[in-house]
């Protein structure tokens, strides 16, 4: 088992294409092809998390949060996070962090709070933007299966739950210019082929480099005639937060109750209460004061997260009660999440559970 092994499951559940632009994802330090003896799994890259990667003999971190986020001058061992790359470059440790785009799977963050509260009929809160593109293309009828499965095969035609791909079956022209008289070899000159269909399928923005190999494997013609478009469609599955129901709803004060107990949280900061009754929950994990106004417009009741400053909790409005649990509250079960799907992926291979609890926040 290498080094880049493991990330590929890790990309199998949360591809580094939907991470936000300003975040810093990937392997941070290390080799892709080294090999592994050990994982550990943690929240954050700390020192006490490299000492405990070093004692447990796991030779590669997978961390949630990045531990370089922005660009590093010197690595001298003045900060923590310059000591803790220094110590994991002399252990020979790899760091890897997915951050953002874990926040943005289906299978995330969010959906991890969601089924620690028990809400249901899930969906996300701020769908991502110019996830799904379609690949529009030209091929002779007689080659348009093996072209289709091959496609699909490398899971073009599914967003979600919805699956697409559609042909022109009347023999049409291709796009001008990359013609051919022997429909095997392009040949310039020509305007159109005769007996040529138009395969068009949708899939998610970070299968393009498959989809374009795919393509070029599986086309008979060596100059493959294409169009990638994006499309402006949403994609349900993909993006910030999510929203989710209880089967019955509940009082607020139950509510607050409930948010201790499941988040194991000593305390919850949150806007005036007013009296109704809560069903429809919004939750995003980490910094989500920027989400405000989403979890009003789903028409959530609650809106549970993290970091709301002073002036946030204004935009309640009594339309929503605001609750802030913690960041690191927020996300204290994404280890957890991480752990039982590498030790799914890959059973009998030692994946840790870090038992560094990396909070920076205490209560009295």
């Amino acid at each position: 088992m290498i080094v880049q092994d493991i990330i590929s499951h890790i990309e199998e559940l949360c591809p580094l294409a939907y991470a936000e632009d300003f975040d810093n994802v990937g392997l941070l330090v290390g080799d892709h092809t080294q090999k592994v003896s050990g994982v550990l799994i943690s929240l954050d890259t700390l020192e006490n998390v490299v000492d405990e990667a070093i004692e447990k003999k796991c030779n590669m971190i997978v961390s949630f949060h990045p531990i370089i986020f922005s660009g590093l001058k010197k690595i001298t061992g003045k900060t923590y996070v310059e000591r803790v790359v220094l110590k994991a470059i002399k252990h020979d440790i790899a760091i890897y962090a997915m951050h953002t785009a874990l926040d943005n799977s289906w299978n995330g963050v969010s959906d991890r709070i969601c089924d620690e509260l028990g809400l249901t009929n899930k969906s996300i809160l701020i769908p991502q933007k110019g996830t799904i593109k379609k690949l529009v293309t030209f091929v002779p009828k007689k080659d348009a299966e093996k072209l289709r499965e091959a496609l699909f095969a490398v899971d073009a035609g599914n967003i979600g739950n919805y699956s697409n791909c559609s042909f022109n079956t009347e023999g049409i022209g291709s796009f001008q210019g990359n013609e051919a008289s022997n429909p095997t070899v392009g040949e310039k000159g020509k305007t159109h082929y005769e007996n040529e269909i138009q395969i068009g399928i949708t899939f998610a923005k970070h299968l393009e480099g498959k989809i374009i190999r795919t393509l070029h494997q599986n086309h008979p013609y060596e100059e493959v005639a294409y169009e990638i478009t994006t499309l402006e469609n949403t994609n349900q599955h993909i993006g910030m937060g999510m929203v989710g129901s209880f089967k019955q709803p509940i009082n607020e004060m139950h509510f607050m109750t409930l948010l201790k107990t499941k988040m194991k949280v000593p305390v919850v900061r949150h806007s005036a209460l007013s009296g109704k009754m809560i069903q429809k929950v919004a939750v995003l994990g980490g910094s989500g004061s920027f989400a405000i106004s989403a979890a009003k417009r789903a028409g959530a009741d609650a809106y549970v997260t993290a970091d709301l400053k002073y002036h946030d909790f204004y935009q309640a409005e009594n339309q929503i009660i605001l609750a802030d649990i913690g960041h690191y509250e927020s996300e204290q079960y994404t280890k957890i999440l991480l752990f039982e799907y590498l030790t799914k992926k890959i059973p009998n291979f030692a994946f840790i559970l870090s038992a560094e609890n990396t909070n920076p926040i205490k209560y009295s």
